[in-house]
């Protein structure tokens, strides 16, 4: 099932989409483009979701990682 949106354009434009509609599907390459940029922005809201989360993470000093190893190793 489809659904109709509607969007005005300027004149112009419209004009120059009518010049090249027998080389371009426009309704394909709108689709392709949206369907593109929606992919972009729950990305983007993906990450900012995250950059949320690990703003009220706890701060995890430099090194951390390789110290504890190194202890783990020398209590052995």
């Amino acid at each position: 099932m489809s659904a109709v949106i509607s969007i005005r354009i300027p004149k112009k434009l419209k004009r120059e989409l009518d010049e090249l509609k027998d080389m371009v599907d426009w309704k394909k390459e709108i689709i392709n483009f949206l369907e593109e940029r929606i992919k972009m922005y729950k990305k983007i809201k993906v990450l900012n979701e995250v950059h949320r989360i690990l703003e009220n993470h706890p701060f995890v000093p430099e090194n951390y990682g390789s110290r504890s190893v190194r202890e783990d190793r020398d209590s052995n």
